[in-house]
């Protein structure tokens, strides 16, 4: 009996003891990640100032045509006493820094999710609201550094509706998602969406893309974007007896609504809006839960025309038309025509407003 009841205390205090062991672990690994998230920021917030200064008190005014040369002298002494990090191609990339996120407070609010690496990784990038775009989303989403760069060369703001607005209209949806982490339709909806890694052929029926989609829902649900869950499948709803079926049915959490994926393989026809009208109402009347938005449907075909979607309004109805390449063009093709499409919009929308006004 004695032996027993030593056994049993020897079992209880070795559990107690990994218990222990494993709370102090992630005690340790917590502290760590602190100091490193900490040190992060700080060294950040270190190169801007640093890019500042140089640029307030070198490369501004009278001193400007030789300020060159003193950032090249700066840089030797600084990397003598400091180190590589310290050297000229850092020390003009903490000016280009300083020059592209003048203001501190943003800068601030960015180095809580961004690295020196993510900020390396927007220097690049010639547009201030693409920029813009791309940090607010990385901090909001929390994307690696690799993730980042795989969204930029996707050409990810190129192909948000968000692009396609006038700048006003756009720094006022980025305005939201930095103070109020607030997403709107036009920062999750893109078009058109890059679909190559499904495999298709030059001819294949929807069936043939249906099962591809099912095949790869993972990486069709990343280039739909962040916060999209899949619900169905093939979803069957009852109307006066018939039965409708929606392709596919999916949970956006940063917008808090159902969205409804419809595969077509030709172009968009006006017909289409009325199917997908349909769905939405009956998912508005039957599926919508307290506290969410109305659902929304985003019809996924192989081309469009602008007119008849100008004509129908489909921006008042929740429903977005979008194009979806199963073989990607050469990067210029597509960036050309983007750029197209994106001045096409925001023409349109200066004309609404001025009609409106």
């Amino acid at each position: 009996m004695t032996t027993r009841k030593t056994s049993s205390k020897l079992t209880k205090d070795a559990s107690a003891g990994n218990a222990l062991i494993a709370d102090i672990r992630l005690l340790v690994a917590d502290a760590r990640s602190h100091v490193a998230a900490t040190a992060n920021a700080t060294l950040t917030l270190l190169y801007w100032r640093i890019g500042r200064r140089i640029r307030a008190d070198v490369l501004a005014g009278d001193r400007a045509p030789y300020g060159e040369q003193i950032v090249v002298t700066l840089s030797r002494q600084l990397e003598a006493e400091y180190g590589n990090s310290f050297g000229e191609k850092n020390l003009r990339r903490m000016i280009q820094f300083a020059q592209v996120f003048p203001d501190e407070k943003i800068v601030v609010s960015l180095i809580r999710e961004l690295s020196w690496t993510h900020f390396l990784a927007l220097l690049p990038l010639k547009e201030t609201l693409q920029r813009e775009f791309y940090a607010e989303m990385c901090r909001a989403q929390r994307w690696s550094v690799r993730t980042l760069r795989e969204k930029i060369g996707g050409m990810l703001y190129e192909r948000t509706a968000l692009s396609r607005k006038p700048a006003d209209l756009a720094r006022m949806e980025l305005a939201a998602l930095r103070d109020e982490d607030r997403v709107s339709t036009d920062l999750v909806l893109r078009d058109p969406y890059l679909l190559e890694f499904l495999g298709l052929k030059d001819t294949y029926q929807e069936k043939d893309l249906e099962a591809a989609i099912l095949r790869e829902m993972e990486l069709f649900i990343l280039e739909l974007g962040s916060g999209f869950a899949f619900l169905a499948r093939q979803k069957r709803i009852t109307v006066d007896n018939e039965d409708f079926y929606l392709d596919r049915l999916f949970y956006q959490r940063d917008l808090r609504r159902l969205v409804v994926v419809e595969l077509k393989l030709d172009r968009f026809r006006p017909e289409h809006k009325g199917q997908m009208e349909l769905y939405l109402r009956w998912l508005d009347k039957y599926e919508r839960k307290a506290g969410e938005e109305p659902p929304i449907g985003i019809i996924l075909c192989t081309g469009k025309d602008r007119g008849r979607i100008e004509l129908l309004e489909l921006d008042k109805t929740g429903i977005h038309v979008a194009e979806y390449l199963t073989v990607l063009p050469p990067k210029d093709v597509l960036q050309r025509k983007l750029q197209q499409a994106a001045a096409a919009s925001r023409a349109q929308i200066e004309n609404q407003r001025a009609d409106a006004g």
